[in-house]
């Protein structure tokens, strides 16, 4: 890479955000990865100064579904432009009456049940990695983050758990009030394994989670449909953006967050046992470790 393919912030657009207002100097770049091309090519450029990389997450035209969305290539792909932190973007439905379609909320937890079929780690072949997830997100970037969404104007819930599910088919009501009584704020189909491959790839992670409905549970409201995800999401989009923008001059430094060192102490394989291989394939991860 060149210098001018860096980027320090990452930013993977969900349902109905498929690019960034303000972002100067843009360029696409089509990146190949050991996993694959990413959702679509990667767009760099400037926003407030800061140099960043903003993936689709369903490509151009929204043609992925949740479980085909190439995690491990999108997360390989930002790595390797330099990405340090990263803001995933997303639809969710809301398990909690006080959180209400249009509210963003920035979640510190997450409950993971998507059902196996997505490749989760970067790592095996080779090379054992036990990374720590108990906090899946970064506090400073979620602080940040929050903080961004309440410069918005935007009514901001910070905290809650994120449960995820595998779709692409959205809950029953009986699933809906499951996940509610398990104490979970919202739902949604994209936030893992994202976050745990950011964990591997030393990135602080962060979402903007933007509520479109109240997935099933909710007596007074319909069924959740795709009309009304994408007609609330729309409606989000803007205070989103502006989110993001903010973000861009008030970005957390990650030298000082844990989250860059995740592999110190989780890479239990002596790395002179690793085929050369793979260390080429983990360039972008391993890096990180070896700094």
């Amino acid at each position: 890479m060149t210098s001018a393919e860096q980027a320090t912030l990452g930013i993977v657009g969900g349902s109905g955000f498929y690019e960034i207002d303000g972002l100067e100097n843009t360029r696409r770049l089509e990146i190949e990865t050991p996993y694959g091309p990413p959702s679509d090519a990667l767009v760099l450029g400037d926003l407030k100064g800061l140099p960043v990389a903003f993936v689709s997450r369903h490509g151009a035209g929204h043609r992925l579904s949740p479980s085909e969305v190439p995690y491990r290539a999108n997360v390989w792909a930002l790595a390797s432009l330099g990405v340090r932190s990263l803001v995933s973007i997303s639809a969710v439905g809301s398990l909690q009456a006080q959180i209400a379609p249009l509210h963003i909320v920035v979640p510190d937890q997450l409950i993971d049940r998507s059902t196996g079929i997505r490749p989760a780690t970067f790592f095996g072949g080779g090379i054992v990695a036990h990374v720590s997830l108990d906090q899946p997100y970064c506090q400073r970037l979620n602080a940040a983050l929050a903080a961004a969404a309440a410069f918005a104007g935007v009514t901001v819930h910070r905290g809650g758990s994120l449960l995820v599910v595998e779709g692409p088919a959205f809950s029953t009501k009986a699933e809906s009030f499951l996940y509610q009584g398990w104490g979970a704020s919202i739902i949604g189909m994209t936030a893992m394994p994202e976050a745990r491959l950011a964990r591997e790839a030393g990135m602080c992670y962060a979402c903007l989670a933007c509520v479109t409905d109240y997935d099933t549970w909710h007596e007074h409201h319909g069924a959740v449909t795709v009309e009304i995800v994408l007609q609330n999401l729309f409606r989000n989009v803007d205070k989103a953006r502006t989110a993001i923008s903010h973000l861009a001059s008030n970005l957390p430094d990650w030298q000082a967050c844990d989250c860059c060192a995740s592999l110190s102490s989780a890479i239990i394989t002596k790395l002179e046992l690793v085929p050369e291989q793979r260390k080429r394939e983990l360039a972008p991860i391993l890096s990180r470790y070896v700094i």
